[in-house]
């Protein structure tokens, strides 16, 4: 296996010819600690069942004090002596809290994605832990499925180089330091896809949209050597994935080449009976094991079942050795036979915790998108004396964790008021909450309206309450919850009738259907949920200490209507803009998106010229180098994000209106100008052809960049490939 030591495998071959069946099942047993739930109750772990090796691996425990106490029964009371794994869901950072991974990709910064995830297994690593459930890789082209906020958005390349990132942040260079923690890789595969956008529900997709939209991230992770991967909860035309042997055995380990462990979802193998394809946990432990799920998280099928299932001939011994062995490997790369208390053996010092927390501010300003910005409304007047801060996301400073938090202390969390009145030591903080994030209560919008007339400017926070995304959250009317629009139309009316600016921040774990407030406010901010510094962030873009330079991940639909809406979309034999009556459109609402994929604006204002490609013509072996000309004409120093796409103009499938091939970013003083380089290999314009097997078509390929994936942004250009 990857990376094991001569030594470890030779123990590991020894332990497992030692081990009763009991012993292995428990190796092959994962249970929840007390201390957070992460699905339905089911059972916690007694200290007596680790003792006698009936638990081999914990999660939601958090504490170095109680990780080292669980770490020492496992270790020196049980007859084997066998260290826990134990993991924890560190999705977005663990007590220090990041901007979700929806809200980082934003940044299209793979560096500071690795980054992040860096310095949160360095923190949770301190707390013992050593498995995080991350990195999320499902891609979601529909915001009304809560888990949007925790994946790549929209976009299976950007999906890729989040894996690389994450995996490389999260394990470090050593799996074995005691700074490192092993990722796991999920929900494999296309539970972004669920029906209607509701959690857990049925996924049925072509086996096309799978390979080409939601294997890749995962391949990704798996070349880049991540530990461990988790099945998604949902069935794949009607095979669950916890029992999907082609998809797990087949496409996975075989085809993709992974080797290492592969653990349930919460209660996901005792969930097979729910599924309807397992009469009871026998059945449905021998159906997660045939497929090659090593770890049974909480159901307890496997303690349960698998015994029964041997003496059936339902599974082998040597299937339960095949998971054993894995899971110990991992154990032993992740140094814990080594030294098992290596992880919260010390405290990390107060130097390190405040440059996180300075790292977090800065991700965080940049993860914010500057959605509109009418008549410079933004940055705010250098002079402003009053300004008015309404809404119920104002000052909830424990929303702004967003969902799994992890271990952070809410009352950690800085909010948009206490942000805002350190920003502005000297200007007066006009505070009302107007109405509550969910409710029917209107009473309070009365008095907030009230401060638009004292303010010279008005700042408007609206959106999700953090549980109103992630899992299980789900919504069909992905809107302002609750009085929230009533609150904003009162005082876009009020403060437009004496023409005070109001500046709506949206605080969200999804695209929110709010066109009406977008054409409406002066300026329209998405901060997404950024973290633990999310009221220093806010100030930082709201009085122009930093530029927003965040860009949309994920399309933003103008109606429910238009869900899904993506910009790879294919463009059919009628397409949209062909000026036909029977077109592919809509006869109540316009086709075209809210914002597009990869929206953003700065506080420069940047012009794209002089689109070079270079050669025009290249073979297989070829990198083509594409060059464009930026240049700041605005008044402010400011980053532009520059987007590559490409366009096959004839293919033997039918091909997207556009691919995502590359990112890049520069950043200028007013005035100058500078030069973007993208890099396009010519072999990564391969595509599936129609038996869905890599190919590479001669022919044209138009070549688009520009600062989105609105086709009327974009310079184009043409390369010829010659094979």
């Amino acid at each position: 296996m990857r990376t094991l030591k001569p030594q470890d495998a030779r123990r590991i071959e020894a332990l497992i010819g030692r081990m009763t069946l009991t012993e292995k099942l428990g190796q092959l047993t994962m249970m929840a600690a007390s201390h957070t739930v992460t699905g339905p109750v089911i059972t916690g772990h007694s200290v007596d069942d680790i003792r006698r090796g009936r638990i081999g691996n914990l999660l939601n425990l958090i504490g170095a004090a109680a990780a080292r106490e669980m770490q020492r029964v496992a270790v020196e009371e049980s007859r084997l002596g066998l260290p826990l794994m134990i993991g924890l869901d560190v999705i977005h950072g663990h007590r220090t809290l990041f901007p979700p991974p929806l809200a980082e990709a934003a940044l299209f910064d793979p560096q500071a994605w690795a980054l992040t995830a860096r310095e949160a297994a360095r923190e949770a690593a301190a707390d013992g832990i050593s498995m995080t459930f991350a990195p999320m890789l499902d891609v979601s082209r529909d915001p009304r499925w809560g888990r949007t906020i925790e994946g790549p958005g929209e976009s299976a390349w950007v999906g890729e180089r989040l894996a690389q990132a994450k995996v490389r942040g999260f394990q470090g260079t050593d799996l074995a330091a005691a700074e490192s923690i092993a990722a796991v890789a999920k929900h494999f595969c296309a539970y972004g896809a669920v029906t209607a956008g509701r959690e857990y529900a049925s996924v049925d997709v072509s086996d096309r949209a799978l390979l080409e939209v939601h294997v890749p991230p995962f391949a990704a992770a798996v070349s880049s050597g991540v530990a461990a991967v988790m099945p998604a909860f949902t069935d794949l035309a009607g095979i669950p994935m916890t029992a999907h042997g082609a998809m797990l055995r087949g496409r996975l380990r075989r085809q993709l080449g992974f080797e290492g462990v592969l653990v349930s979802d919460y209660n996901a193998v005792a969930e097979l009976i729910q599924h309807g394809v397992a009469a009871d946990l026998v059945e449905a432990a021998a159906l997660a094991l045939a497929a090659g799920i090593d770890i049974d998280m909480v159901s307890g099928a496997y303690l349960q079942g698998l015994p029964v299932a041997l003496e059936r001939g339902l599974v082998t011994l040597a299937q339960i050795d095949e998971s054993v062995r894995r899971v110990l490997a991992l154990k032993a790369r992740l140094g814990l036979f080594e030294d098992p208390y290596r992880r919260g053996a010390s405290a990390e010092s107060a130097a390190a915790v405040a440059g996180r927390r300075r790292l977090a501010r800065d991700v965080a300003a940049r993860s914010i998108v500057l959605l509109t910005n009418r008549e410079g409304a933004l940055p705010l007047s250098t002079d402003i004396h009053r300004l008015a801060l309404i809404g119920p996301l104002a000052d909830a400073a424990a929303e702004m964790r967003g969902p799994w938090w992890s271990a952070a202390d809410p009352e950690a969390q800085i909010s948009v008021l206490t942000g805002i009145r350190a920003a502005l030591p000297q200007a007066q903080i006009f505070h009302a909450s107007g109405v509550e994030i969910v409710g029917a209560d209107e009473s309070g919008i009365a008095a907030a309206l009230e401060l638009c007339d004292e303010a010279q400017a008005v700042v408007l926070c609206l959106g999700e309450g953090a549980t109103m995304s992630g899992e299980a959250a789900s919504r069909a009317h992905p809107q302002l919850p609750g009085r929230q629009q009533e609150l904003a139309e009162a005082v876009l009316r009020r403060a437009g009738a004496r023409s005070i600016p109001v500046i709506a921040v949206l605080f969200c774990g999804r695209p929110l259907i709010v066109p009406w407030l977008a054409e409406r406010a002066s300026a329209l901010l998405a901060a997404w949920f950024p973290g633990c510094e999310a009221g220093h962030a806010v100030a930082d873009i709201l009085t122009g200490r930093a530029s927003p330079s965040g860009r949309t991940p994920i399309t933003w639909p103008r109606a429910v209507g238009q869900i899904p809406l993506y910009f790879e979309q294919r463009s059919g034999g009628r397409p949209t803009d062909s000026g036909n009556t029977f077109s592919s459109r809509y006869i109540d609402e316009s086709t075209e998106p809210l914002f597009h994929f990869g929206h953003g604006l700065t506080y420069g204002h940047f012009n794209l010229s002089c689109l070079r490609v270079t050669p025009e013509s290249a073979n297989p072996s070829d990198t083509v180098q594409i060059r464009v000309d930026v240049e700041n004409q605005g008044e402010r120093r400011a980053q532009e994000t520059v987007f590559l796409f490409t366009h096959r103009l004839k293919s033997r499938v039918a091909p997207p209106l556009l691919e995502l091939r590359g990112v890049g970013k520069i950043t200028l003083d007013p005035g100058t100008r500078g030069t973007v380089t993208l890099l396009l290999p010519v072999m990564e314009l391969q595509s599936l052809g129609p038996d869905l097997e890599p190919t590479l078509e001669p022919g044209a390929i138009e070549i688009l960049v520009g600062p989105s994936a609105a086709r009327a942004s974009l310079l184009t250009g043409r390369l010829e490939i010659v094979t």
